[in-house]
């Protein structure tokens, strides 16, 4: 069997909606011939830093890294100044960006609708598959 690519990932979500993060990242660690390096924040594990401008240094270098960002597109992004940045970021260094849809959600964000490379439903094979194939 072939070595298997290690993807490098940041999952952008909000603290408040923590749950939709460790979703995310369960379908990641469960998938089939997939090995992926979790460069996202959690709740669990928070940044040191003593200023906005250190988080946002240390944000950009996590997204250096990576091989694409995923974006949690739930209507708390139009509210949310770090979720904004990292996909501005994720632009900037053009890093692909794989939006997910909520679970029964109708609207989503703009920001995250005009700057995704795709947009993919709430479920295990979608977020794995777009991964595979787009970062």
């Amino acid at each position: 069997m072939p070595n298997l690519r290690n993807y490098h990932i940041l999952i952008s979500h909000s603290w408040d909606y923590n749950s939709d993060y460790e979703t995310i990242k369960g379908w990641l660690d469960d998938a089939k011939n997939f090995i992926w390096t979790n460069y996202s924040v959690p709740l669990s594990k928070p940044l040191d830093v003593d200023s906005k401008k250190e988080l946002r240094n240390k944000l950009r270098t996590r997204i250096e890294k990576c091989s694409c960002v995923i974006i949690l597109s739930g209507m708390y992004v139009s509210y949310s100044e770090w979720i904004d940045y990292e996909i501005d970021t994720a632009i900037e260094l053009g890093k692909t960006i794989i939006g997910v849809k909520p679970r029964g959600q109708e609207r989503i964000p703009s920001k995250v609708s005009e700057n995704a490379d795709v947009m993919v439903g709430w479920n295990s094979n979608s977020v794995v598959q777009a991964v595979r194939d787009y970062a």
